[in-house]
């Protein structure tokens, strides 16, 4: 008979976890055996990559996940491996491919043009493989069915593109891309291949900026295993690692107390979108603010007993 398996003592453990995620595994699946490895309680992801593509990926435990939406809404920066001459039913390697055609001569000119071509506001139309939801079931589950079903353009940002010729095989482009959130490099990698005329896939996509983060940050999964417990909780980053362009106010003791209980303070501060709050120990974030006229207006805050294990958790 098997052993019993040991049940993991779970514990609350706060900040962020910068995972070069690998190939082959989802998201989501990296985030579980980092959850697993740091025996947090609570933990969430920032932005979806796909089994097919590595790279940065923020993983949020604890008061963190209070934060992740920022990752979300943050840019992104990718490079990618184009594959022309073929297109597949997903826009990636993992997929069948659906149409073969010919592939042009591509000059280094021609790539610059249509690199020019795609950059700035566009209006993107998401895969069929993707996490959309539709009628609350998402594309993808259509797709695995065989069904197709309309989907709006959605409008993207792509801030920075090049293509670059691959020297050694012409069917292969070398692209690099910084985008807006919402941003599908493989969508964009099919649009490149339909504007040279034989259509395209990506055969590798790697993540490697995401917001302020990128991949010198980052820790991978062995390097994560073979560390001892303690040594893991090191890798973390401090949960105000997410609000770095946040501006920084700190509120006495009694403040404090009431600013987390929702209640709004008055000050002398100037009017700020993003403000990160602090008690009176600089390690004590409270939360998220703005201030409008003079009043520093609650956001997104953390609990009392949040703020404590962050307290006691630090040196």
């Amino acid at each position: 008979m098997n052993a019993p398996r040991t049940r993991v003592q779970r514990r609350p453990v706060h900040g962020v976890l910068l995972l070069d995620k690998p190939l082959g595994l989802s998201s989501n699946q990296a985030l579980q055996k980092c959850k697993w490895l740091l025996r947090a309680e609570k933990a969430g992801h920032t932005g979806t990559l796909d089994p097919l593509a590595t790279g940065v990926l923020p993983l949020c435990f604890g008061a963190a996940t209070k934060f992740s939406q920022l990752q979300l809404d943050a840019d992104k920066t990718y490079e990618a491996t184009l594959r022309l001459g073929a297109r597949t039913a997903t826009g990636d390697a993992e997929g069948a491919v659906v149409e073969e055609r010919e592939v042009p001569v591509v000059t280094q000119p021609l790539l610059d043009e249509i690199a020019r071509r795609f950059t700035g506001a566009q209006r993107q139309v998401p895969p069929m493989h993707s996490a959309l939801k539709k009628d609350g079931k998402a594309l993808y589950e259509y797709a695995r069915a065989g069904q197709e079903v309309a989907r709006e353009p959605r409008g993207v940002v792509i801030h920075e593109l090049s293509l670059q010729a691959d020297g050694d095989d012409a069917r292969v482009v070398r692209l690099r891309a910084k985008v807006s959130k919402g941003t599908y490099i493989r969508t964009l990698g099919e649009d490149i291949g339909e504007a040279l005329g034989c259509g395209a896939h990506l055969t590798q996509l790697r993540r490697t900026k995401t917001g302020p983060f990128d991949l010198s940050q980052c820790v991978t999964l062995p390097a994560l295993e073979s560390q001892a417990e303690d040594a893991r909780m090191h890798s973390l980053l401090p949960v105000d690692a997410l609000l770095a362009d946040h501006t920084a106010v700190t509120l006495d003791a009694d403040n404090a107390g009431r600013f987390l209980s929702g209640l709004r303070r008055r000050g002398q501060w100037a009017d700020t979108a993003q403000v990160a709050v602090y008690g009176e120990d600089p390690r004590a974030l409270l939360g998220t603010a703005h201030v409008t006229a003079g009043e520093l207006i609650p956001g997104r805050l953390l609990s009392p007993p949040e703020v404590r294990q962050i307290l006691e958790s630090k040196p």
